[in-house]
């Protein structure tokens, strides 16, 4: 991608500023690709970071349209666009924050029949989704892939989140597989506090901003959780499991399906 523009190097001066970004780390923002899967609570926070800070070029996959009972906390979203695909509305409000990015679109959902030609152009990816089925999708497809990732997930006033690179403990390594119980399905439609995506949406934009700069020190090989009624954080060490199913010495699974 081109060098940095006299105009772009005023936008991103407070990133320019900094001692270990600098202009060449801006650059690598602006020659990144990242994926984010989910338009919605996550998916809104991470993607208005993403592109406020020049992400070259930012794809979003959601196959919904913006609901009413949406607006409470996905706020890249706006009371004029209800009825209007996620995507088209995010990628509206992206461009008005930053014209200068290019925003790829897919209004569709996630499944084991296009996650792998959908997630091959990006560098990294984001999983933005409520769905346990699509976050062992895209796990599975990204190590696949030797693609990295954040997985992020809310629920009621708490959050989680990992990072995954090629040879780090990889979801599976935490969750064998989806859960099957009601209780555990139920989960995808619970209550969430109206704060708690911004919260774990801006930790998955700086794991990405960190991914693409090579600045810090990313969320992998660690299981990070908060509880915002006490605003408790919690760092749990992981290890990359040698008998993981499918990053593990002896992998079965070797191909991508829907749970």
């Amino acid at each position: 991608m081109a060098s940095l523009t006299e105009e772009e190097r005023i936008r991103y001066k407070r990133h320019i500023l900094l001692p270990n970004v600098g202009e060449e780390g801006q650059q690598k923002i602006k020659d990144g690709k990242v994926l984010i899967v989910g338009a919605g609570g996550l998916g809104s926070p991470v993607a208005l970071y993403l592109a406020a800070a020049g992400v070259g070029t930012i794809g979003l996959i959601d196959g919904d349209v913006v609901d009413l009972t949406n607006l409470q906390r996905q706020v890249i979203h706006s009371t004029p666009n209800i009825d209007k695909p996620k995507v088209e509305s995010a990628k509206e409000r992206m461009l008005e924050l930053n014209p200068d990015i290019n925003v790829v679109t897919y209004h569709t959902f996630l499944c084991a029949d296009n996650a792998a030609d959908i997630i091959n152009p990006y560098d990294f990816v984001i999983d933005a989704t409520d769905s346990f089925a699509v976050k062992f999708l895209i796990n599975d497809a990204c190590v696949l892939a030797g693609k990295s990732f954040s997985h992020g997930a809310i629920q009621n006033f708490e959050g989680q989140t990992l990072t995954y690179v090629p040879g780090s403990a990889c979801y599976r390594c935490l969750f064998k597989e989806p859960p099957t119980t009601e209780r555990g399905l139920k989960g995808e439609k619970a209550g969430v506090f109206g704060a708690i995506p911004g919260m774990m949406g801006t930790i998955q934009a700086a794991e990405a901003l960190k991914y693409l700069t090579g600045v810090g020190e990313l969320l992998t090989n660690k299981y990070l959780t908060f509880d915002a009624l006490t605003m408790s954080f919690f760092k749990m060490k992981l290890n990359r499991d040698c008998n993981c199913p499918l990053c593990g010495d002896h992998p079965t699974i070797t191909k991508l399906i829907d749970y």
